[in-house]
Order: C-alpha cells, then sequence, then structure tokens
C-alpha cells in the first residue's frame, strides 16, 4: 500500500492484488483482492485522486471486457 500510493503521489497508475502482494497493512495479511482494492481506494480518494471505474480502466488497458470473454 506505501509504494502504490508513492506511485499514485508521482502521477503512475495502482494497481493492486494478491498476485502482487499479500498485505493490506503492516504485518496483516488481505482477506481478498476486493479488501485490497477498497483499502487503495480509500487512501487515494482521501487524497483526492480520482478513481477510475472498472470500464475505464478497461478502456485504458485496451481490455475487451467481461462480456466479451467465454467464462
Amino acid at each position: 500500500m506505501p509504494l502504490a500510493t508513492i506511485g499514485a503521489a508521482m502521477g503512475s497508475h495502482v494497481r493492486v492484488g494478491l498476485e502482487d502482494s499479500l498485505w493490506i497493512g503492516p504485518g496483516q495479511l488481505a482477506a481478498s483482492n476486493a479488501e485490497q482494492v477498497t483499502r487503495i481506494r480509500t487512501i487515494l480518494e482521501a487524497l483526492n485522486f480520482e478513481v477510475a471505474t472498472p470500464d475505464e480502466a478497461r478502456e485504458m488497458l485496451a481490455l475487451k471486457g467481461r462480456e466479451n470473454v467465454a467464462f
């Protein structure tokens, strides 16, 4: 979380998830990706950063979207 916050402050995009880090805070394991997303969103909004919607993130990353996968 600290590095994601520093990256955002430097103008970078932020990515969180259990595949990147298992932690939600010092010595505290995250229960899920959703918990990490909620935590970083809370931090970024407190710093007055705009958080992209899922659709905006998919567009920025040129992803095909949920409706176009065979899951």
